[in-house]
């Protein structure tokens, strides 16, 4: 069991605020998410973080169709998913460098993420080992244990999108409008606010029926 899944209880004590936020790098709203997280911890956000890989692919199957496990490759992002989960298990000081790239890959320069060249570059960009990664991904590893996550999410939390935090024995579904441009004061103060609001259990929904621009 992923430490993410014990550790999520209500927290009573002076540590470091522990939560998860689950992540899929197709989504733009995640992307937004996780551009906060990624720039308040390179800040020194003092918060314990679990990254928890959700598969899209997944949720969008067809009723009695056979789960997007076993044929992965026809999923649009599961490739750089699993890309990411090793990274995160295998060189967690490469993670958040990895795990912007390949948003940025995505939402920034308009690359596929099922594209094994060009998920192959991002690693080596950022200094990571590309054939450990690719391998633990041939060998079936990484997508057993993106698998157990996502379905450990879906099962215990009632997670069915992404980007969802957990928190205080709270599930909840967010989505930002903004990323933070570097502002490590804004980016922590945006998720400080969101925590507090995902572990308010007495608030069901909150959504802005306009967005101002």
């Amino acid at each position: 069991m992923p430490r993410w899944a014990r550790l999520l209880a209500p927290d009573v004590t002076d540590s470091p605020r522990s939560f998860a936020v689950t992540w899929d790098y197709r989504c733009p709203f995640a992307r937004n998410v996780h551009d906060h997280l990624v720039t308040a911890l390179r800040g020194g956000a003092s918060w314990d973080v679990s990254f928890v890989p959700f598969s899209l692919g997944q949720v969008h199957v067809e009723e009695g169709a056979d789960p997007i496990w076993g044929r992965w490759r026809d999923d649009s992002g599961l490739l750089a998913l699993q890309a990411g989960v090793v990274v995160r298990d295998k060189a967690p000081d490469r993670f958040l460098d990895v795990h912007e790239a390949l948003f940025a890959l995505r939402h920034e320069h308009g690359g596929q993420l099922r594209d094994e060249t060009q998920v192959r570059q991002v690693l080596v960009d950022q200094g990571v080992d590309e054939d450990m990664v690719l391998g633990e991904i041939e060998r079936g590893h990484a997508i057993e244990v993106v698998r157990e996550e996502h379905e450990r999410a879906a099962t215990r939390w009632d997670v069915w999108g992404v980007p969802t935090f957990i928190v205080d024995g709270q599930a909840a579904f967010a989505r930002l409008m903004h990323r933070p441009q570097g502002d490590v004061a804004e980016a922590t103060r945006t998720i400080e606010r969101v925590l507090d609001l995902a572990a308010w259990s007495d608030l069901n929904e909150l959504k802005h029926t306009r967005i101002p621009r």
